[in-house]
């Protein structure tokens, strides 16, 4: 286990190996972040192309970062409720409930700014 007490720069090197060892995690363990992923790659080229102004290509390529934000925090709630128990229980079922539907506001909100921006 890390020092978690360390200080400085210590503590921030231990934070980027934690995160890394999040993402791999999320990537190897959620299907929905890979398809996530994917459509990152395959939008932000077209962002870059697409985009008229600099604000417009961070905006069309921010969308779809959110999505990947939102998704990591609705796997985090799912892996510690799958962690409580896997029997069904009102409580558990709302909170993946509720970061399903995080994830799908992010996607729609993605959505509708590459709509407004690109048309």
């Amino acid at each position: 286990m890390a020092n978690q007490n360390a200080k400085g720069l210590k503590r921030l090197i231990n934070a980027c190996f934690f995160s890394v060892a999040g993402f791999k995690a999320t990537w190897q363990h959620e299907e929905a972040f890979r398809q996530e992923v994917m459509l990152l790659l395959v939008t932000t080229p077209l962002a870059l192309v697409l985009g008229d102004t600099a604000l417009e290509k961070v905006l069309l390529i921010g969308s779809v970062v959110l999505v990947l934000l939102v998704e990591l925090l609705n796997s985090a709630v799912e892996a510690v409720v799958d962690r409580v128990g896997f029997e069904h229980h009102e409580l558990s079922g709302r909170a993946k409930d509720i970061g399903s539907a995080a994830v799908m506001l992010s996607l729609i909100w993605a959505a509708v700014t590459w709509t407004l921006l690109l048309l």
